[in-house]
């Protein structure tokens, strides 16, 4: 288990995107729908393998059947840095060892095809701090699509009350980026930009 990519949430997807962008002073990429979840979203790059998105409802679709991905049901207030994605080569094994991470969908945006386990109720254990998880599929990974605006991660933090039972619970995580500190819920990103080291809350 890795880090996929980060998922920074907007009540539009313009707010969204001008909260990154004004906390890294990079622009980000055109991205698109996902029909399944009734949102839309913008990329920025971070490196081989890993990005990040600007996500919010899209008020042209329909609205799901289900409730949405990263708890957006219920999502007010300004954009903030909502969730975290880590990449497995085996998502069912994935799901036997952490049965509360959601239930494997088959998603599709394009020509880009992946597995992930979403909750039935959207909301991931550990106040939202437990990472979604994504088996990515045919056609590519989209890091590999976007270009490279100079940016990298250096340090997720994830704070949590429990943040040494969550660590535990993640043993099979393997990246080096992510640390895990006691706190108030909340997620931090410390990105390293052409201008320096910017931080993403």
């Amino acid at each position: 288990m890795e880090l996929d990519h980060l998922a920074v949430a907007g009540e539009t997807l313009e707010a969204a995107a001008a909260h990154v962008e004004a906390a890294l002073g990079l622009p980000m990429q055109p991205g698109g729908t996902h029909p399944q979840f009734g949102t839309h979203n913008r990329l920025l790059g971070l490196g081989p393998g890993v990005y990040l998105e600007a996500i919010a409802i899209d008020p042209d679709a329909p609205a799901p059947e289900r409730p949405r991905w990263f708890d957006l049901d219920r999502l007010n207030g300004p954009p903030h840095l909502r969730n975290w994605i880590a990449r497995v080569h085996d998502l069912d094994a994935a799901l036997a060892r952490h049965p509360g991470a959601g239930t494997p969908l088959d998603l599709a945006r394009g020509n880009l095809r992946w597995r992930m386990a979403v909750p039935d109720d959207g909301v991931l254990p550990y106040d939202n701090r437990f990472p979604a998880l994504i088996q990515w599929q045919a056609g590519g990974h989209p890091a590999d699509r976007l270009p490279d605006a100079g940016a990298r991660l250096k340090r997720l933090v994830v704070t949590h009350p429990e943040a040494v039972a969550l660590r535990a619970a993640l043993a099979d995580l393997t990246d080096p980026h992510i640390v895990f500190e006691p706190g108030p819920p909340a997620l931090r990103a410390e990105i390293d930009t052409p201008s320096g080291t910017r931080v993403l809350t």
